[in-house]
C-alpha cells in the first residue's frame, strides 16, 4: 500500500500480503507514524477492507472515501499507473521478485519531482 503527497511530492510505502481490515489498519498505524506531527487525509475507495468503523483511528489520519467508480478521484493512483508503465509485460520467477523490483523501484526512480509532476 502506498501514499504519495502532491505537494511536496513524499511517499509512504508499505507492504502488506493480502487485504483484509485488519491489514489495512496496520497500515494507517505505521502511516500514521511517518511524519507524525502532520495530519494525513488518505482518499480510499469502497473496498471492502477499507471500511474502519470497529477501529479506533490515529489522531492524524482522516478517511476521504470517493464515489464507486471513480478511481480518477484518487491520486495515488495516477502513480500505480505510472509504475505499471514499468513493469506490464514482464515475467517475474517469483513473488519475492516482483517485491524486490518494486522495493528498488521505488527507493530509486520514484522521487520527489516525479510524484509532483504524476499527480
Amino acid at each position: 500500500m502506498g501514499a504519495f503527497f502532491p505537494i511536496n511530492g513524499d511517499a509512504f510505502v508499505y507492504e502488506i500480503e493480502g487485504t483484509t481490515s485488519n491489514l489495512f489498519y496496520q497500515y494507517l498505524k505505521e502511516f500514521s507514524k511517518h511524519k507524525p506531527h502532520e495530519i494525513k487525509i488518505v482518499v480510499i475507495d469502497n473496498a471492502g477492507f477499507h471500511p474502519m468503523k470497529n477501529f479506533i483511528l490515529p489522531n492524524n489520519i482522516i478517511l476521504v472515501r470517493i464515489p464507486p467508480y471513480s478511481p480518477e478521484l484518487n491520486p495515488s493512483e495516477k502513480i500505480w499507473h505510472y509504475i505499471k508503465q514499468y513493469y506490464k509485460n514482464t515475467v517475474f520467477e517469483t513473488l519475492e521478485n516482483v517485491k524486490n523490483w518494486l522495493f528498488n523501484f521505488v527507493s530509486n526512480k520514484l522521487d520527489n519531482q516525479t510524484i509532483k509532476f504524476n499527480i
